[in-house]
């Protein structure tokens, strides 16, 4: 089975690239939101992020205090490192397992700092999935609703897509005008060939 990885930087549509790979069958694990979950399912996790910033990193219910955490990690990028450090090899366990039990001739793993992370050496072909700067901060205010300057400062933290191409094995070009659709399955047949 060929493990594929779909990176490009915020706003990029990455998501809404999986989607249509979902259509054709084709699992996908998304590591944010697996992420997300293991922070609050991963007693190993759980006990480690304790550690690093108290009891009160989780509320009483059980469920992670982000606030409390984001106040920290956006100001220490010591603890975000830390942080980091932590949960990635948490993903990498359950994205290892997660990719035992699937029967497909190639999964999908969906980040956004694949290539930061070091994640992409765990992948066998790589996705970057590239949009105009503009387009991508205009989606990004939408989403999320907030102002242009937070975020440009998002994207000053992540790795430009120029740098990323470097790492791609292929490119989805997503500028709102060329069909998404036809590119992922062109990638498809390649995959799907290149496994049979």
């Amino acid at each position: 089975m060929i493990k594929v990885g779909v990176t490009g930087g915020i706003g990029s549509g990455k998501t809404s690239v999986c989607k249509i790979f979902e259509v054709l069958n084709i699992p996908v694990y998304y590591a944010d939101d697996r992420a997300k979950a293991l922070m609050i399912s991963d007693t190993q996790l759980i006990a480690e992020v304790k550690n690093l910033f108290g009891d009160d990193a989780y509320l009483e219910d059980g469920a992670l205090n982000r606030k409390l955490i984001g106040s920290i990690v956006f100001k220490d990028q010591q603890k975000l490192d830390a942080l980091n450090q932590l949960v990635h090899p948490a993903v990498y366990r359950d994205t290892k397992k997660w990719n035992a039990e699937q029967t497909s001739n190639y999964t999908l793993r969906e980040a956004a700092i694949l290539i930061e992370s070091g994640g992409y050496k765990m992948v066998d072909k790589l996705i970057l999935v590239y949009t105009p700067k503009e387009i991508r901060i205009e989606r990004v205010m939408k989403r999320d609703q907030v102002s242009r300057d937070i975020v440009l400062d998002r994207m000053s933290k992540q790795m430009s897509d120029i740098d990323k191409i470097d790492y791609a094995d292929y490119l989805i070009y997503n500028d709102g005008k060329t069909s998404l659709i036809k590119q992922v399955l062109q990638i498809h047949e390649d995959l799907i060939h290149e496994n049979s």
